[in-house]
């Protein structure tokens, strides 16, 4: 698989013993994506810097285009990565607009979530109404 457009920088976040972070290099090193590997023991400042902005301490982070991407948040394995880097378009959007937008879908989605879990409590609070209930009218 080969990057679309003209490679730009890529930075990788690892830890010496992360089995995924190995991983995710040999993917790249077989399509032929060059990328440089920051240890994050030798780099810990910087590091540091990544955790405060991103809010996740989680290696492999990769650096791509004035963007970070964590595994799990952002990518689920390492053809998942390759995706991204193939079909990445830089947002024509400013920063703080796209930052307002993704707040507004996170807000959504975590009301959506507590109203799942509402409906999930009153259906096991209801379940366990029922069931003492009829615990009770077997003993009458």
């Amino acid at each position: 698989m080969s990057m679309k457009n003209k490679q730009e920088e890529i930075v990788i976040y690892t830890n010496e013993n992360c089995p995924y972070c190995k991983k995710i290099k040999e993917k790249l090193i077989e399509n032929n994506i060059k990328f440089t590997n920051k240890l994050t023991a030798d780099n810990k400042e910087e590091w540091e810097s990544i955790i405060s902005l991103t809010g996740m301490p989680t290696v492999p982070t990769i650096y791509y285009k004035n963007n970070y991407f964590v595994p799990a948040r952002d990518f689920q394995n390492e053809d998942h990565l390759l995706r991204i880097f193939n079909n990445f378009e830089e947002s024509k959007f400013p920063i703080e607009l796209q930052s307002f937008e993704r707040l507004k879908t996170l807000n959504y989605n975590m009301g959506l979530a507590f109203q799942r879990t509402d409906q999930l409590l009153k259906q096991i609070e209801q379940n366990y109404k029922n069931l003492f209930e009829d615990e009770e009218t077997k003993t009458d």
